[in-house]
């Protein structure tokens, strides 16, 4: 059976309210855009979003309020500095308060390596000496077994969704992704759901005439979405590159609240 469906067919089922969300997975490409405003369109509460360097999606969805927690290693707009929305929330408790669970990039990276191995964590020694995990208690300090010697323990994380950005895909989710994936294909394995939102449709036979470009097993795929300029203002290499100019004006117009809330009007 083809998994094809409409964006907003796939988030109304497997995006419900209370979810954790993996997205904004390989930095600064492939960020679902699209996806992301379809579930500030469905009025999505209480998220957990999940990812790396998140530009300015995580602040929109923080914005119109859809999240109650942020597992990332940092939330603005790459080219322009912090982002608006995200610091009224944690700074102001607007429009609501969130958790702030931090980690680097490579520590978040870690986290679903490890749900996607079903280790309950991975030792590392990055981050000892810095204040990361004072400011995230999950991650914790223990003595080698080995040499006694300092280790982080960065436990597992299994999102409840992954919604991953892909250059194609066939109809049952296998999908070719190609250039900076980031921590795409650990998401696509940690989570228990995922969503594909492809730029093309493609036959199963191209999918099979390059097998290294697949990104992930298509048996954990629930949907696909086709959606061309569906990561715009960000890149996805070989479609479009990035807006700069969006992402700029973004930056300013959010600089208030009221100019926020014109914006997603």
């Amino acid at each position: 059976m083809s998994k094809l469906t409409s964006m907003a067919d796939a988030i109304k089922h497997y995006v419900p309210d209370g979810s954790s969300v993996a997205l904004s997975l390989a930095l600064e490409p492939l960020i679902p855009f699209a996806a992301g405003h379809e579930i500030i369109r469905q009025r999505r509460q209480n998220l957990t979003l999940i990812g790396p360097i998140s530009d300015i999606l995580f602040d929109q969805l923080i914005g119109a309020g859809c999240v109650v927690k942020i597992s990332a290693a940092w939330v603005g707009n790459v080219s322009e500095g912090l982002a608006h929305c995200y610091r009224r929330a944690a700074e102001k408790s607007i429009p609501h308060s969130i958790t702030i669970e931090e980690y680097s990039n490579f520590t978040i990276g870690l986290a679903l390596l490890a749900g996607s191995l079903g280790s309950p964590y991975i030792p590392t020694r990055s981050l000892l000496g810095s204040d990361l995990p004072r400011q995230n208690p999950s991650l914790r300090i223990e003595p080698s077994p080995i040499d006694g010697t300092p280790l982080l323990l960065v436990p597992a994380i299994r999102p409840d969704v992954a919604i991953v950005q892909v250059q194609r895909s066939d109809e049952d989710g296998n999908a070719h992704l190609w250039g900076s994936v980031g921590i795409s294909e650990e998401a696509w394995l940690a989570a228990r759901d995922v969503i594909v939102v492809a730029e093309e449709i493609v036959p199963r036979a191209v999918i099979l005439s390059d097998p290294n470009r697949v990104a992930g097993p298509s048996y954990k795929v629930r949907a696909v979405v086709h959606e061309p300029w569906g990561a715009h203002p960000s890149a996805v290499q070989g479609y479009y590159n990035r807006d700069h100019q969006f992402y700029h004006e973004y930056h300013v117009q959010t600089r208030t609240l009221e100019g926020f809330q014109q914006w997603l009007d």
